[in-house]
């Protein structure tokens, strides 16, 4: 069930302000925010955030993919946001992927697409150790150490050992 509240437009960004829900954390002073797709409320007033991703694959839609770690991190962002909002808030979040057909013999003027609806059983106690650790790194008069895992360090020193 869709839940209907007054703030819906403003976390939703309809207005285009580029505000959505947002949250300053009382440990780091960092304001956190984010610009959600939906949220649906069970009758017993437990939030379910809802995040919608348009692809066009072949392949069948999993969350286990690499890149969909990043969608993953997101959501759960999006659930720490709203119960450091006050809301009650379940761990169960959900994705609903709208996959472009790819079959069709004729375009004729449009995109047809297959929803799938896929749960995420979130876990945000990642992200207030997360702030901390920014917090102490923005403070840090060094830089920190490239994590060895970290593609773009890797590129980067690759890059200077050419230049």
């Amino acid at each position: 069930v869709p839940f209907l509240h007054p703030d819906l437009p403003i976390w939703r960004d309809d207005v285009y302000h580029y505000v959505g829900a947002s949250v300053v954390d009382e440990q780091t002073g960092f304001q956190v925010q984010g610009i959600i797709d939906d949220v649906w409320v069970t009758p017993q007033g437990e939030l379910h955030i809802v995040d919608y991703k348009a692809t066009s694959t072949a392949s069948e839609i999993r969350l286990e993919d690499e890149y969909k770690q990043a969608y993953k991190r997101q959501m759960e962002i999006y659930q720490w946001i709203f119960r450091k909002m006050g809301f009650k808030v379940s761990p169960v979040g959900y994705f609903v992927f709208a996959n472009a057909v790819k079959n069709r013999s004729f375009f004729e003027n449009k995109l047809e697409f297959e929803l799938s609806i896929l749960s995420h059983h979130g876990d945000d106690t990642w992200v207030s150790p997360t702030l901390l650790e920014m917090k102490t790194v923005l403070e840090s008069d060094t830089l920190p150490e490239a994590n060895p895992e970290c593609e773009y360090c890797e590129y980067r020193r690759l890059i200077k050992t050419v230049e």
